[in-house]
């Protein structure tokens, strides 16, 4: 399977558990890996037969500036069926990581994978 990788997508979103975390727009990191569903477009050459990395990113965008979540986890889980679903991959790997948000930790984060990726 040929995979598709984007690191450290940096995302405004509102995300967390607690009310201080939800009064303004926080950081968040997605690290994503996309199954291509076919070797195509390793021969046509042509952005048609792919999965546009760039269309991804500006719907992931566009989704968390309208929908919020409590949990890094259920985003992760929302993503990847964005992913799946609208872009027909058949396998996804999707990491949240929110910045800073607690003392003396740097990141905390959630990697979920999703689908079927051929052995």
């Amino acid at each position: 399977m040929d995979i598709i990788f984007l690191r450290e997508v940096r995302v405004d979103t509102i995300i967390g558990v607690y009310e201080w975390e939800r009064k303004a727009p926080q950081a968040i990191e997605l690290d994503l890996e996309i199954g291509i569903p076919s070797e195509t477009p390793c021969h046509s050459d042509n952005i048609r037969d792919t999965i546009h990395y760039g269309v991804v990113v500006d719907r992931l965008r566009e989704l968390l500036a309208q929908q919020h979540f409590l949990l890094i986890e259920a985003l992760a889980e929302h993503i990847a069926k964005i992913i799946r679903e609208e872009f027909g991959a058949p396998w996804v790997r999707v990491g949240v990581t929110k910045l800073g948000i607690l003392p003396g930790v740097k990141r905390v984060g959630v990697i979920i994978e999703r689908g079927h990726r051929p052995h």
